[in-house]
C-alpha cells in the first residue's frame, strides 16, 4: 500500500520509520456592471482575522440535503448548518465539471479565462499558472496557516501542487477518484491513483478498501489541522472527492440509509462536517469561523442509483442546464450571518476569492479576476443585490448560457441526456443521449426547471442578454463563434 518507511493510518496520518486594474473582471469590462475593487488598496478587515472552512463535494445533486429538499437523505449536521447560517438557492459554479469548477472557485477566475478547462488526468502537462493567485496564496499575505484535504485537480506534476500554490498542507488525490484501473467504462485505461502527503506520494495504488476511508480521512485531518492552529488564523479547504463514483463509504457508517450506497457516501459527508463543527465549538472558534459548504457541480445522472438528484433542475453534471452548475450552498457564521436566513440572489463560487479579500484585509491580484465580494449579501444587507449584471455558462470555451437576475438565456447547442430513461444500477453507467436546444430563455423564477421557453414572449430580455454575450465573448472567447477573447491568460505547462 505504501512504501517501505511510511504508511497512512486507518485515520488517514502519517507513521514515518524515520484587476489590473479591475478585481471584477467582467462585472468590471461590460456596460453598466457594478463598481470594481483595484486591486492595489486593501479591505478593511476586522479585528481579529476569521478563519476560513470550505467544504466542497463532487458530483452532488442539487436535492441531496434534507434542508433542500431531499426525501430519503439525512443529513442534521448540515441541517443545522443551515437553520444557524444561511442558505444560498441560487448558488453557482462557473462550468459544470470537475477541474474547471475548482479552478474557478480557487482563483476566482472564470475557469476559461485562466485555461483550466475539464478534467485533467495522469497524462496532463498543465495545471495551475505560477502568476495566478489562489485563496491560499491570498490569505497567506496574512500569515494564515492553509491546508486542503482532498481533491486538487488543478495539474498533478510538481510545479501545480497544492504546496506550490499557496497551501502549507496537502492530503488527497491529484484528481478524480475514478481515474484508476478499475474505471467501469475504461477498465485499465488509467494508471495506479496516487495519494499524496504534501508533494510525496504515500500511496502508489489506491484500493477500494482505501477508498472506503477517504472521506473519514479528510474529515479526521480538518479536525486535526483546526486543533493544531487553533491560536491563529486558518483556511481549511475540505474537497471531498465523493460522491463522484465509485462510490465508498466505511464500514462504521454504511447500510443506513434509505437511499442506499449514495444515501450512506452523503450521510458520511455530513458526519465530517458534524466532527469539524464540533471542533470549531470545543476550541470557541465557532463566532470566529466562517464555514462554506457546496459542491463542484450537480450529479452524474448516467449512473443512476449511484447518481445525485437534482430537482426540481433539468438536467446534470456536464451540461449548462440549472441542474449542472446550480449546486446546494449554505454558509455559516454565528454573529456575522443571520441564522436561518435565505439568500435567493445569484452568487457563484468566483465570488468566494474577493469575498474573502474583503473579510480577512487580503490585497487581490494585480491581474483581472471576475468574482465580486458578496459580503452584503452574505450579512443580509437589507439593500444587498447580486453584484454581477450576469452570470456566464461556458462548457469549455463554448458560451452555452447567461443569467441575468431571472432570467437565463441558451444559446443554441448539444448537451447529453438520459431522455426521461433512468441511469444505470450497482455503480456501471447508461449511455447518455444527445440533444439540442435552439435559442431559448426562461424564467427561473416562475420556471426553475427550464420547461417553458419564453423568448418571443420577452424579445427586449433576448437583446439585453445577447448584448451582454457579446461583450463577455470579447473577452472570453466563444469557441461557438470562433472568438478566442482578449482578457485569456495561459495555464501553467511542463
Amino acid at each position: 500500500m505504501s512504501s517501505p518507511d511510511r504508511r497512512i493510518t486507518r485515520r488517514g496520518f502519517l507513521e514515518t520509520a524515520g484587476g489590473v486594474a479591475l478585481a471584477g473582471g467582467l462585472a468590471g469590462l461590460l456596460p453598466g456592471a457594478a463598481a470594481c475593487v483595484a486591486s492595489g488598496p486593501k479591505h478593511e478587515a476586522p479585528n481579529r482575522l476569521p478563519n476560513i472552512v470550505i467544504v466542497f463535494t463532487d458530483d452532488q445533486g442539487y436535492q441531496d440535503l434534507g434542508c433542500f429538499g431531499s426525501p430519503d437523505i439525512r443529513t442534521p449536521n448540515l441541517d443545522r448548518m443551515r437553520t444557524e447560517g444561511m442558505k444560498f438557492t441560487d448558488a453557482y459554479v462557473a462550468q459544470p465539471v470537475c477541474g474547471a469548477s475548482r479552478a474557478a472557485l480557487l482563483t476566482g477566475c472564470y475557469s476559461n479565462r485562466i485555461g483550466l478547462l475539464g478534467a485533467p488526468s495522469h497524462g496532463a502537462k498543465h495545471g495551475i499558472h505560477a502568476d495566478e493567485m489562489t485563496i491560499g496564496e491570498l490569505v497567506k499575505q496574512k500569515d494564515y496557516a492553509t491546508a486542503i484535504f482532498g481533491k486538487w485537480h488543478l495539474g498533478h506534476l510538481p510545479p501545480f501542487l497544492p504546496t506550490r500554490n499557496g497551501f502549507d498542507e496537502y492530503f488527497g488525490l491529484p484528481y478524480s477518484n475514478d481515474m484508476w484501473p478499475y474505471h467501469p467504462e475504461r477498465p485499465g485505461g488509467f494508471p495506479p491513483l496516487p495519494l499524496y502527503e504534501n508533494e510525496e506520494i504515500v500511496n502508489k495504488n489506491v484500493t477500494h478498501e482505501d477508498q472506503k476511508h477517504l472521506t473519514t480521512w479528510y474529515s479526521d485531518r480538518a479536525c486535526a489541522f483546526i486543533e493544531k492552529n487553533k491560536d491563529r488564523p486558518f483556511l481549511c479547504y475540505v474537497a471531498h472527492n465523493m460522491p463522484h463514483v465509485p462510490l465508498h463509504v466505511s464500514d462504521e457508517r454504511g447500510g443506513k440509509s434509505a437511499r442506499g450506497l449514495y444515501g450512506d457516501v452523503i450521510s458520511e459527508i455530513d458526519w465530517g462536517v458534524g466532527n469539524i463543527l464540533a471542533t470549531l465549538q470545543k476550541h470557541g472558534l465557532t463566532e470566529h469561523t466562517l464555514v462554506i459548504f457546496t459542491s463542484d457541480n450537480g450529479p452524474w445522472l448516467s449512473y443512476g442509483t449511484h447518481a445525485g438528484c437534482a430537482l426540481p433542475l433539468r438536467e446534470g453534471k456536464g451540461t449548462t442546464w440549472e441542474g449542472g452548475v446550480r449546486e446546494p450552498t449554505i454558509m455559516r457564521w454565528p454573529g456575522r450571518i443571520p441564522a436561518g436566513s435565505t439568500c435567493a440572489e445569484p452568487i457563484m463560487t468566483i465570488d468566494f476569492l474577493p469575498t474573502i479579500a474583503h473579510l480577512t484585509g487580503g490585497r487581490l491580484p494585480d491581474h483581472t479576476i471576475d468574482g465580486l465580494n458578496i459580503w452584503p449579501l452574505m450579512e443580509r444587507r437589507p439593500d444587498a443585490t447580486c453584484p454581477h449584471d450576469a452570470f456566464y455558462f461556458y462548457w469549455g470555451r463554448h458560451l452555452q448560457a447567461v443569467r441575468m437576475g431571472k432570467w437565463k438565456l441558451h444559446f443554441p447547442h448539444a448537451y447529453r441526456t438520459l431522455a426521461g430513461s433512468t441511469g444505470g444500477t450497482g455503480g456501471k453507467p447508461v449511455k447518455y443521449k444527445q440533444a439540442k436546444t435552439g435559442l431559448a430563455l426562461y424564467d427561473l423564477r416562475a420556471d426553475i426547471g427550464e420547461t417553458t421557453n419564453v423568448a418571443e414572449k420577452h424579445g427586449d430580455v433576448v437583446t439585453q442578454i445577447e448584448a451582454l454575450a457579446d461583450a463577455a465573448r470579447k473577452e472570453l472567447g466563444d469557441s461557438a463563434k470562433k472568438i478566442k477573447g482578449a482578457g485569456l491568460r495561459p495555464a501553467g505547462h511542463v
